[in-house]
């Protein structure tokens, strides 16, 4: 993960090493040698992610990929906002990295806390899954979680609640219930432990304004005050990620190409399903582009 970027430019060996050299241990050793038993656990992946992203998208600067567009906008889902808020200028690496390695922590420890998980439906509206939460909660923890697209929305929670909802969404015609991989229920009310423990990692962070147009997770729309986007910083972890929204906020205002900096190409999936007359690259941590 990352490996590549690793040897072939030596600004990327510095970002690995600075991470290696503030965290105390070899971030970069787990991310190119795992084991993937160490890796997946979420106090290590969204580290990893997140370097790996800011090598990704620094590559990406390097070699022009962006030189002749005016940039718009700039977001990220989830652990991806810190990314985003780097690249808008408004967090240092190394403040980002400090708040992401804590978060990584103690939602790691609140997932160990609670045995839970998430779950990713695809074909039914945003609506629909709300009723289906609704009905299906009956005294356990259940949200919708991460509207995703219009039609895929993951939802969180306990595992008593989560086989619940799963029987009911298969039973009301969704195309697809799939039980995510994941350590917990991420941006739900099990994780609000780990929230409250991040705020004073965020609030003694310094945030500038974004020099590029920034949109949050938590409203879906953009913001460019540093205290603002503190707070929604703070929410994020327990509350839904309003990704689908998002992107039709940025459709709206007439975008239509889209970067995708990281180890994937989900977004970009995720857009052309929104609007078909978009335009993505996705440069991944490989070194190489996907259109």
């Amino acid at each position: 993960m990352g490996q590549d970027l690793y040897r072939n430019y030596y600004f990327v060996k510095e970002i690995y090493d600075q991470a290696d050299e503030f965290l105390g241990f070899s971030i970069s050793k787990i991310c190119f040698e795992g084991p993937m038993e160490e890796l997946t656990k979420t106090d290590k992946s969204q580290l990893a992610i997140f370097i790996t992203s800011i090598a990704v998208a620094e590559v990406a600067r390097y070699k022009g990929v962006l030189d002749g567009y005016e940039i718009a906008a700039t977001c990220g889902l989830s652990l991806g906002e810190y990314t985003a808020l780097v690249f808008a200028g408004s967090l240092s690496f190394i403040d980002a990295l400090r708040i992401v390695h804590h978060r990584g922590i103690f939602m790691q420890q609140a997932c160990e806390k609670s045995p839970s998980g998430m779950v990713s439906v695809i074909g039914l509206e945003h609506k629909q899954v709300e009723e289906l939460v609704e009905e299906t909660r009956k005294g356990g923890v259940l949200v919708a979680a991460n509207y995703n697209s219009p039609t895929q929305v993951a939802v969180s929670g306990d595992l008593s609640a989560l086989e619940r909802f799963e029987a009911a969404a298969k039973e009301a015609g969704a195309a697809r219930v799939v039980r995510l991989a994941v350590a917990g229920a991420f941006h739900s009310p099990l994780m609000s432990s780990a929230a409250k423990r991040l705020i004073p990692f965020i609030d003694s962070a310094p945030l500038k304004k974004p020099n590029v147009k920034f949109l949050s997770n938590v409203t879906g729309d953009f913001e460019s005050e540093p205290d603002k986007i503190k707070e929604n910083l703070k929410l994020q972890v327990d509350h839904p990620v309003r990704w689908s929204q998002t992107m039709q906020k940025i459709l709206d205002t007439g975008v239509r190409t889209f970067f995708e900096f990281g180890p994937g190409t989900v977004l970009s999936g995720i857009i052309k399903k929104m609007e078909k007359d978009v335009v993505t690259r996705a440069f991944l941590a490989n070194d190489s582009f996907k259109k």
